[in-house]
């Protein structure tokens, strides 16, 4: 196999023609077959075969500089650097990173998982370099949905105004996470390739240069009248009005043809966009017929042990993808049938059955309708959803001027991008009270994404926005109860909620939404105060010190700010409180309790007015490698057991000894 024999990208330069196309089809064998063993990203990089191949052909990685914006289409790079072996541990703890790492390879530049930003950099990488004099180049491979960004935007603003050397690679699939959502990327592709105007364009070319004598004038006068034509109806005046020189659109499948073009790129004394076509999912048939479900692909633990040959892939990656409430054949699934396995399911059934009752409600996310849960509620009101894009900034925004203009707008997205949003989130909904509802997956400790996905930063943000009423459901049936809680709601709200299965539990004993739910009285030494997901651990942690003859109080908080009164009403006879969430420690929902706990004990602690002892039980301020949700959580103390060991330890501090049974002088 030539596959075998890459191991730089210095080694392709002396691949044939011939070669580089059974190389290309070695290596979409070889993606497939690891990523349905592994998990991971599928269509992205079965698109990017041969752009990669082009590139590390033409450019001198890592002396020029080849940037991913995302990341995850960065795998076939990852192989023609060196890593082929350790994609046996992609994605998992230790192991290779679904996206680009500094840590592994000179070659990559940024660990870049968010997108629109590789422009950015680019644009600050050239600078570096002509003020060093150096003759290094640097290109930006842009796709994916990333145009829909407006952060791109403004780096190619600055890019044209500098006229610093930026070779921009626009890979046109057409697609992000679902149909990317911008005229400029229906321009990119569709004008120009309509078949009306080629065809026409063809036959009349055709036709001049066969006419005796003036052939060749009268179709250099037309040739000319089209170029002119297509100056005013195609990406070229877009590019060029921002002072970047447009190129393209080519087959981004034709190696030949990509290299030529990059070669042409490469001596441009400027920026300069190379729009390239290419089809998401490409050489493997799943993948190209269903984007959506096998842009990232999961896998279960049976399937990631008994890995698959390439001929077996096709039934398991179909089997193993499929967003929450993704419509049947025969249209969306009423809500009845959506089951409840994981909180997006759950959601997903809750709103639609909420927007059913009250038309105002839109929903809104940012070209994630998918992973977020809203495809079914996209189809059956396809008039009341929104899909601005990469570009949560202004999902949060334009949610807050529908808030104004009397809808109730529910912004989805995962809890790592909420982040990006900020901004928008305290200054444009919060300081005007705007009823926005903020649904936030994927929160907490994420796994096999790494450190730029892990949702660990939404409790401190949220917390940090006055008037803000902040969610934190423990089982599905709580995700509908806060769901409607939130929605008659005159300001902000934000539920959170992990991507792992939701427990569920009995309806009758969840209650309203805006309030905490005591499962366990204890004897009035140690009270746990647990957030979302942590609620089942510390169960287990209750459980834990029952057998040793400690009888814990437990809450599920359910309702971080406002704070549930009569929760820190029993929580402050208490002599040692823990507070536990699967969010960063310092300045997340523990601390807030904290204080508002202090105010509480102040006025009847369990020793005359002394306050408990809070211990406060989170995730450390430190970016975290991929591995397994709950080994994460484990590590940081933030399972049963750690939580319980927790409690003796915060009792030691408090009580100057340790816990012991009631029957028993002997410390536990």
């Amino acid at each position: 196999m030539i596959l075998e024999r890459i191991d730089t990208p210095a080694d392709l330069r002396a691949l044939s023609a011939d070669e580089l196309v059974q190389l290309a089809a070695e290596i979409r064998a070889f993606i497939v077959a690891s990523v349905t063993r592994t998990g991971g990203h599928l269509g992205s990089n079965l698109g990017a075969v041969e752009i990669t191949l082009a590139l590390h052909r033409i450019f001198d990685s890592p002396h020029d500089v080849i940037l991913w914006d995302t990341g995850h289409q960065a795998y076939v790079h990852k192989l023609v650097t060196g890593r082929r072996e350790e994609f046996t541990r992609l994605r998992q703890a230790g192991g290779l990173s679904g996206y680009p790492s500094r840590a592994e390879s000179a070659h990559d530049w940024i660990e870049n998982s968010h997108a629109s930003t590789a422009l950015s950099y680019a644009h600050g990488l050239a600078n570096a370099f002509e003020v060093q004099g150096s003759d290094r180049r640097v290109v930006a491979v842009v796709g994916d949905g990333a145009l829909t960004g407006g952060m791109a935007y403004e780096a190619m603003n600055n890019l044209g105004h500098s006229g610093r050397r930026v070779l921009i690679v626009l890979n046109d699939n057409g697609r992000s996470y679902a149909p990317t959502v911008s005229h400029l990327s229906l321009s990119l592709t569709h004008l120009r390739l309509h078949p009306t105007y080629l065809s026409a364009r063809q036959r009349l070319a055709n036709l001049l240069r066969g006419l005796p004598a003036v052939g060749p004038v009268a179709y250099s006068g037309v040739h000319g009248l089209t170029s002119a034509l297509r100056e005013v109806v195609t990406p070229h005046t877009f590019f060029e009005a921002l002072g970047i020189r447009y190129a393209g659109p080519i087959d981004g499948h034709n190696i030949a043809e990509v290299e030529q073009a990059l070669a042409n790129a490469r001596e441009w004394d400027g920026p300069i966009v190379l729009h390239v076509l290419t089809q998401k999912g490409r050489g493997y048939a799943p993948a190209e017929e269903d984007v959506q479900r096998l842009h990232d692909v999961k896998v279960s633990p049976d399937r990631a042990a008994h890995p698959h040959t390439v001929s077996a892939t096709s039934a398991a990656a179909i089997d193993t993808v499929r967003p929450a409430g993704a419509e049947s054949a025969d249209g969306p699934p009423a809500p009845a049938v959506i089951p409840a396995t994981t909180y997006t399911d759950a959601f997903t059934r809750s709103l639609l059955r909420a927007a059913e009752a009250d038309p105002r409600i839109v929903a809104i996310t940012a070209a994630m309708p998918g992973p977020t849960g809203l495809l079914a509620f996209q189809n059956r009101f396809p008039e009341r959803f929104v899909d601005v894009g990469i570009a949560e900034q202004h999902a949060v925004t334009a949610a807050a001027g529908m808030a104004m203009g009397g809808l109730r707008p529910v912004v989805a997205v995962y809890s790592t991008f909420f982040s990006r949003a900020f901004d928008q989130a305290n200054l444009d909904v919060g300081l005007h009270g705007a009823p926005v509802v903020f649904v936030l997956d994927r929160a907490g400790i994420t796994g096999d994404d790494g450190p730029s996905h892990h949702g660990v930063l939404d409790l401190v943000l949220s917390l940090s926005i006055p008037g803000m009423t902040v969610f934190a459901p423990s089982n599905a049936h709580e995700v509908e109860v806060m769901l409607a809680d939130a929605l008659a709601l005159n300001g902000p709200s934000l539920i959170r909620f992990p991507k792992t299965p939701a427990p569920h539990a009995d309806p009758t004993a969840v209650g309203s939404g805006l309030q905490a739910r005591r499962i366990r009285e204890g004897d009035g030494t140690v009270c746990i105060l647990a957030v979302g997901k942590p609620v089942a651990a510390a169960e287990e942690a209750v459980a834990i010190l029952g057998a040793e003859g400690i009888e814990a109080t437990l809450w599920d908080v359910r309702v971080v700010t406002p704070p549930d009164r009569a929760m820190l009403e029993d929580a402050a006879r208490h002599q040692v409180v823990l507070t536990v969430e699967d969010g960063l420690r310092q300045g997340g929902a523990g601390m807030f309790l904290a204080d508002a706990l202090e105010g509480v004990a102040a006025g009847g602690g369990p020793a005359g007015g002394i306050p408990p002892r809070v211990r406060v039980l989170g995730v450390p301020t430190r970016y975290i490698p991929q591995d397994k949700p709950d080994r994460i959580l484990a590590r940081f103390g933030l399972d049963g057991p750690g939580i319980a060991r927790s409690a003796r330890e915060a009792a030691v501090a408090a009580l100057g000894s340790p816990l012991v049974r009631p029957e028993a002088d002997s410390p536990v």
